[in-house]
């Protein structure tokens, strides 16, 4: 009898450990630094690439990225409301669809292997309904899901997707605002702290020697329920768990300084330490024996 409480009990356990925290981390601005970005390519294959399309080495590191398993994304150049020097074939809300079906499609060859699609900037493009329902019209030919880097809070992409097969997903943390390793540091845990909350977390960084660094430092030290994946993996998640889960949940971000870059991280005063596994299987353990389903599986042995 024990034995089969213990057996029923395990498959308990291993079930919660299915439930763990999910992070996807995502590089962009890749195809302009290959020694940083190369160094990103010796990280773990969970971690993923956005690659700009007109960079000069954009083929090059996307076919690297996919070679080493490496989810590759294209970062698709959208213009923002702030007056800064564009890429070529920046998108913009007036474009005609097929200028927009132009410009997508060059990407497409110029980025090989690539299964999602991510904005490079883009809050005046992103912000635009009408110019979003054009992407998503474009994107719908394509087997790719959109990431939204959320470079601004009312973005469109969600509700531009809507009647088409695009999924959309959504950037929760920036890891590198600032270029401060502390500072960087920082938002790395706040993303795990997110993705230990919710279920799920989504931060982007760039190939800056600071980001590099911090992440070679502290991704071998990722807690035991927090499980790196590809943003392909979160597609089905609900995104109703996100910032704006009630109106009674204080959202984790401050005012923001600059409008044009999405909604400020806040400040982590103090990074928690990582619970054990011993420790967080045991408390686990603790539960479910004293819990209901136990008085069940007592009753019935």
């Amino acid at each position: 009898m024990l034995s089969k409480r213990v057996l029923l009990l395990g498959t308990l356990l291993l079930s919660s450990a299915a439930q763990a925290g999910k992070l996807a981390i995502v590089i962009d601005d890749f195809g302009y630094r290959p020694t940083q970005e190369n160094q990103v390519l010796q990280m773990p294959a969970a971690l993923s690439v956005a690659v700009l399309p007109t960079a000069p080495h954009a083929r090059e590191m996307a076919t690297k990225a996919h070679q080493r398993g490496h989810e590759v994304l294209i970062h698709l150049p959208m213009a923002p409301l702030s007056k800064q020097p564009l890429e070529k074939d920046t998108l913009q809300p007036e474009m005609p669809v097929a200028e927009i079906e132009r410009i997508i499609r060059n990407a497409v060859s110029n980025v090989p292997y690539a299964v999602g699609l991510n904005n490079h900037m883009g809050s005046k493009m992103t912000s635009s309904l009408p110019g979003m329902q054009k992407v998503m019209q474009v994107l719908n030919h394509y087997n790719f899901y959109f990431l939204d880097s959320m470079t601004i809070a009312n973005s469109q992409s969600t509700n531009a997707a809507a009647g088409t097969n695009v999924k959309v997903i959504k950037r929760r943390v920036f890891l590198d605002d600032s270029q401060n390793e502390a500072d960087i540091r920082k938002q790395f845990t706040r993303a795990v702290h997110l993705a230990q909350r919710d279920g799920f977390a989504i931060a982007i960084g760039h190939p800056h020697p600071t980001t590099v660094r911090v992440l070679q430092q502290m991704l071998p030290t990722l807690p035991a329920d927090i499980t790196l994946v590809r943003p392909s993996q979160l597609l089905n998640e609900s995104y109703s768990r996100g910032p704006s889960t009630t109106p009674n949940t204080p959202p984790l971000t401050s005012k923001p300084k600059n409008p044009f870059r999405g909604i400020e991280t806040c400040k982590v005063p103090k990074p928690l330490a990582p619970v054990p596994a011993t420790r967080a299987l045991g408390i686990i353990a603790d539960s479910v024996a004293e819990g209901p389903l136990a008085k069940v599986i007592n009753a019935l042995f």
